[in-house]
């Protein structure tokens, strides 16, 4: 072999293996339900979940992102998609939705999940401690606690009555089971609560109309990701109309929403980034238990309260893990 021919082999052996070292990086399908935007926090919460298991996007794993844009009509179509490019790893962080989307389309690769809901319930799983099949992941304690918020807000307002929850009907797995756990405590309370609908963010302003032709006191925002998708536009609209809300994330109070009491999504994310790379290291599903994250969060915005007129109770303020000013 010519010296010539041999330098030309080595030099395009030595470019070919990068590229060939890139092809065999697994891969992680992330299906969402909200765009990538809207993910941004969480996205950067399941990295760091990643890391902790060693794995770095774009060093030795590879991701390929679906966003469903809000569109949770889109997801089987999505998750179809991720599942026929034989992903490693398949994360549905969009929900009940993105989750039923995502075990419906695939039975051998392996899926962690992230929802509100109880996935026993839903069918995803057989237990939580010993989930079977190819399904396991995190679930929050965000439905379960719908109730504690209407509880915050007649704290916060002891001399109302007449409230309300919002919910969306698309989502039935997640709605059902808030309006009756909080028409449950309303009646035990006294309380008279409104059920309202918004399926997409085009309702929001008739929501709101209803509202206050209801003469409402306070609103919950149950859990959904359309309602968490559109945060700001929620906050926003609470303000304009001065209505006390509370919704599950601090995002909701950031946007400057009142009140936000549920599960961290930092903690939740980053459980869900290490449960993918406990996988892409050899385990099984079913060997890993379904989680809960361990800390609820209470934020409340002193600035929107001013704007509303209200003086938080001391003892709420107290309780507080962040105070808003």
């Amino acid at each position: 072999m010519r010296r010539r021919d041999f330098v030309t082999l080595i030099s395009g052996a030595a470019a070919a293996w990068p590229l060939a070292a890139r092809a065999q990086q697994p891969v992680i399908g992330m299906l969402a339900t909200a765009s990538a935007e809207a993910n941004a926090a969480r996205l950067r919460a399941f990295y760091q979940g990643l890391h902790v298991e060693g794995y770095v996007e774009g060093d030795n794993v590879k991701l390929e992102y679906r966003w469903a844009e809000a569109d949770s009509g889109r997801l089987p179509e999505l998750a179809s998609e991720l599942v026929q490019q034989k992903v490693t790893v398949l994360v549905a962080a969009g929900g009940t939705a993105s989750a039923l989307a995502a075990k419906t389309a695939t039975a051998k690769i392996p899926i962690v999940f992230a929802i509100a809901g109880d996935p026993v319930a839903l069918g995803l799983v057989a237990s939580l401690s010993r989930p079977r099949g190819n399904v396991t992941g995190v679930t929050s304690l965000n439905l379960e606690v719908v109730p504690k918020r209407l509880q915050l807000m007649a704290e916060l307002l002891p001399s109302a009555t007449n409230m309300a929850l919002l919910i969306d009907p698309a989502v039935p797995d997640l709605a059902e089971p808030a309006t009756r756990l909080s028409q449950e405590f309303a009646r035990g309370a006294g309380l008279q609560l409104h059920v309202l609908h918004a399926n997409s963010e085009r309702d929001f302003d008739l929501v709101f109309e209803t509202l206050t032709s209801l003469h409402v006191n306070a609103l919950v925002i149950a859990p959904d990701n359309l309602f968490t998708a559109r945060s700001e536009r929620l906050a926003e609209l609470t303000v304009r109309h001065a209505l006390p809300s509370v919704y599950q994330f601090r995002r909701f109070v950031v946007a400057g929403g009142l009140m936000s009491y549920g599960s961290s999504e930092t903690e939740y994310y980053r459980l869900i980034g290490t449960y993918a790379g406990k996988i892409l290291k050899g385990d099984k599903p079913t060997d890993l238990p379904v989680q809960q994250p361990t800390k609820l969060e209470l934020m409340i915005n002193l600035k929107t309260a001013k704007a509303l007129g209200l003086s938080i109770p001391l003892p709420l303020v107290g309780r507080a893990d962040e105070i808003i000013e």
